[in-house]
């Protein structure tokens, strides 16, 4: 009777503990679907479609508020401007206030004590890029990580000729703690910075991704690309196109071509040519070859992502989360 009682605990006991494993499972399976349901994903037919955080900036701006734009829209991948996650580790804040400003005017000059406390500001913000610790870019890494985000490309404020040298190591470092492989920045009309930007990529091993607006023609980008392998084309489709005379549908995708190897990154969006007004217009609507561009990457297996930038008006009773998703929608339907 007792080797049966004990034999019978024993049963009990092993029956127990395999029931409580099993729940453990159970509630481990749970959590892992839990955290991986509704995870964004706007990879579609080997292209990562993403976009540039400027799309959203008409409306609150903060690291969770971007996060969650980016979840509501399925974006899994993006380019980072700079404000949201350079409050967030703790940038100066300008206390100054600044002249009136009414757009299509000409700008109010500053007064002498407004021109020095801007200065100061500067300086102050300067200093702080040049000894701010990246723990919190690494943290803004993660967090948007955890939401199912990467991040390809950062573009703060501190790249410019009025930048010092600190600075601009800082916005590289800063890129790597992201998770990003390039800097993005318009592209200068000084090769002295080009060179300046190229030899200080070279250092850290972070990509300058060059912004071109209506300058962009086939051969913009050459002399900077010649300066350094880490000087790189942020190619900009309906800006090109937009610019109009030699530049059309051909010679865009066969520069894409050529140029693939040294593009980091790319914008999408659809704006008229010059000779039709150079508006930027809803998704379908302009003259910038969307269906081509995207059949091209598709087809050549290029690796490089393309950004959607939001840059036509929002219409009446829409906001900038819904008009990027439409065109998240519009670039899946081509791809998929």
């Amino acid at each position: 009777m007792s080797n049966q009682n004990n034999q019978s605990r024993r049963q009990f006991l092993i029956n127990g503990s395999l029931a409580s494993l099993g729940v453990l499972w159970a509630s481990q399976a749970a959590v892992s679907n839990t955290l991986f349901a509704g995870k964004p994903n706007s990879k579609f037919g080997g292209v990562q479609i993403g976009a540039i955080t400027y799309s959203f900036r008409s409306m609150p701006g903060s690291v969770d508020d971007l996060i969650k734009y980016c979840v509501e829209c399925n974006i899994s991948a993006i380019e980072l401007m700079g404000d949201a996650v350079e409050e967030y580790a703790g940038k100066p804040k300008s206390t100054m206030a600044r002249p009136n400003y009414v757009p299509g005017q000409p700008r109010p000059q500053m007064t002498d004590e407004q021109r020095a406390a801007m200065a100061k500001f500067n300086k102050d913000v300067a200093d702080w890029r040049a000894s701010v610790s990246m723990d919190k870019f690494v943290e803004v890494r993660k967090m948007f990580n955890n939401a199912g985000i990467s991040i390809y490309a950062f573009k703060p404020n501190a790249l410019g000729p009025n930048n010092t040298d600190g600075e601009v190591e800082y916005a590289l470092k800063a890129a790597k703690a992201l998770g990003a492989n390039s800097v993005t920045i318009e592209l200068p009309t000084d090769l002295k910075q080009s060179q300046r930007l190229g030899d200080l990529a070279s250092k850290h091993k972070v990509y300058i991704g060059y912004h071109a607006h209506l300058q962009a023609t086939d051969t913009a980008w050459d002399a900077a690309l010649a300066q350094s392998p880490y000087n790189s084309l942020n190619l900009d489709c309906g800006h090109y196109i937009a610019a109009g005379g030699p530049n059309t549908t051909a010679t865009l995708l066969a520069l894409i071509e050529a140029k693939h190897d040294r593009i980091t990154s790319m914008h999408i969006k659809d704006r008229k040519n010059k000779e039709n007004g150079g508006q930027n217009v809803v998704w379908g609507q302009g003259n910038t070859p969307l269906k081509d561009i995207l059949g091209l990457l598709k087809s050549k297996k290029y690796k490089f992502p393309a950004s959607i930038e939001l840059e036509y008006d929002i219409p009446a009773g829409s906001d900038a989360v819904q008009e990027t998703k439409k065109c998240v929608e519009y670039a899946k339907a081509i791809l998929s």
